[in-house]
């Protein structure tokens, strides 16, 4: 795994916290590694919009509650289409993928321990493989860039890790749906079927931002 992969990880499951300053010296000898790997990986995650910039060094961006909702909004509007699309595009081989995904997904939701940092990890990588057969078989290049910049693995990250056994069936659920309808050429039930699964994930950051909140106050 490459040191951008490894940063942004460390960003998703928080052991790089929101606010928290981040510069070359201190992650090239966090992974030992060069300096040049870092300056490269910082520079993405800037892009992607994961850490601010500062006079030196990067901080970790904090998402808002507005934050939250506008990106998981934005997402439902952009993966419903490329799943609508997926279903009226895909190739026999691309739902093979989607197929063997989810049973990936399905094995992983059964053998994770809970708050297991390293299997969440694996979950949230199948997820992806999933989600981007998905986008994938939109056969829209465009469609799948503008996607790309919406997933914020932190948020994401969060909804999968103070998901309940019921809410990891439902979203294991959401994805059958999803798959049955694109096996099918159904678009419109595959769009419909995608947005409120994309919407299960934000309701539920928002549901741990409350939670956290409240606690504060307390």
């Amino acid at each position: 795994m490459d040191v951008y992969q490894l940063i942004k990880e460390a960003i998703a499951v928080g052991k790089y916290k929101p606010g928290m300053r981040l510069t070359e010296e201190f992650l090239a000898g966090e992974w030992q590694v060069s300096r040049t790997p870092v300056r490269e990986a910082l520079k993405q995650l800037e892009s992607e919009g994961l850490l601010t910039p500062l006079r030196r060094g990067m901080i970790v961006r904090t998402f808002s509650r507005e934050d939250i909702r506008q990106i998981y909004d934005l997402r439902t509007l952009l993966e419903g289409y490329a799943a609508g699309q997926a279903a009226l595009y895909r190739s026999p081989e691309e739902l093979k993928e989607m197929q063997e995904a989810n049973l990936a997904y399905e094995q992983a939701l059964r053998e994770q321990e809970p708050r297991d940092l390293d299997g969440m990890l694996g979950i949230l990588r199948i997820n992806q493989r999933f989600h981007e057969a998905v986008h994938a078989a939109s056969r829209n290049e465009h469609l799948r860039f503008h996607i790309g910049k919406l997933i914020v693995l932190p948020l994401v990250f969060q909804s999968f890790y103070w998901y309940d056994r019921s809410e990891q069936l439902r979203s294991l659920e959401f994805h059958r749906i999803i798959l049955e309808a694109i096996e099918k050429r159904d678009g419109d039930r595959a769009k419909i079927a995608m947005h409120e699964h994309i919407c299960q994930g934000r309701d539920r950051v928002l549901k741990h931002v409350d939670e956290c909140e409240k606690e504060s106050d307390n």
